[in-house]
């Protein structure tokens, strides 16, 4: 008998979902770091056994959207209720509801199966734990209830073991040795924007995209050439940074998470340009890969 399914990860910004992802999938496929919006695409991990194939979706945080860019990104949210065999809500401890209250409603009237994680118990004491256990059963008294932390591992394999048993039985989707449905191009891309994250304040790394021009790989290496776009002039200064330091770092930074991606030595140029606006442009985000 062999289980396949798709199972959908959805939850507020910063929660932890590309974390539970990565936790699932054991490579590093969804970028992590502090800031809210980190995960703008949904991302497929697929996870492989004998007698399952798991398909893993990592969608954006949930907000509220104030511009094209995010609207399009809840879409991919919304499209997360369409397609799940298994729906894992995620929560951290001392969170009372989602930032979108329609959301929040779907989840109450789901016809599929909806794991609740209550997430970052590693950093709660048991009292409030169990409070906030008896909140979330009166909320949602269809849901299945499982506190864990991703980032210890700590209940990632039970809640794992959990979703292939809830799994309708169906052949593979993918391949066996499939790990992702995103093309190579798509890792560079989040690999440079997560290094943006990190080491850019304010509104830079929410007005930056990236697009990978050039990839050509042989047998020792990965010859790379990306573009970071920004809105404005101003940006671009910013990115680039005083004789280049900030922008040298991002490229260091960047290669040598690619290296280790890609298990192999990679040569990365990075260029920066102005498109302006093209968080509100329909057409610069269908380009993107935003609008559907």
């Amino acid at each position: 008998m062999h289980k396949a399914g798709f199972v959908n990860i959805i939850g507020n910004p910063n929660v932890g979902k590309s974390t539970l992802m990565n936790a699932f999938v054991g490579e590093k496929l969804s970028i992590i770091t502090s800031k809210a919006q980190t995960t703008r695409h949904r991302i497929l991990g697929i996870v492989n056994g004998d007698e399952f194939q798991v398909i893993l979706s990592d969608t954006p945080g949930i907000i509220k959207p104030a511009y094209q860019l995010q609207s399009s990104m809840m879409d991919f949210v919304k499209s997360a209720f369409e397609d799940a065999d298994v729906l894992l809500y995620m929560i951290e401890i001392g969170e009372k509801a989602l930032k979108d209250e329609s959301f929040f409603r779907k989840i109450e009237n789901s016809k599929i199966p909806v794991l609740l994680l209550l997430n970052k118990i590693d950093i709660t004491e048991q009292e409030i734990l169990e409070e906030q256990v008896q909140y979330w059963q009166e909320q949602l008294p269809r849901a299945e209830i499982h506190p864990i932390s991703a980032l210890k591992n700590f209940n990632v394999k039970e809640v794992f073991e959990r979703i292939v048993e809830l799994l309708p039985e169906a052949p593979a989707y993918y391949p066996k040795d499939q790990l992702t449905d995103k093309p190579e191009r798509f890792f560079v891309n989040e690999t440079i924007r997560e290094k943006i994250l990190i080491h850019y304040k304010k509104e830079i790394p929410y007005a930056v995209e990236i697009e990978t021009e050039e990839f050509f790989e042989d047998e020792k290496i990965i010859k790379i050439r990306s573009v970071i776009m920004v809105e404005r002039d101003s940006q671009k200064g910013i990115i680039i940074g005083h004789k280049g330091a900030a922008l040298k770092r991002v490229g260091v930074e960047s290669r040598k998470d690619l290296e280790k991606f890609f298990d192999k030595q990679v040569y990365l140029e990075l260029y920066v340009k102005v498109n302006k606006n093209w968080r509100s442009n329909a057409r610069q985000l269908k380009r993107f890969g935003y609008n559907k």
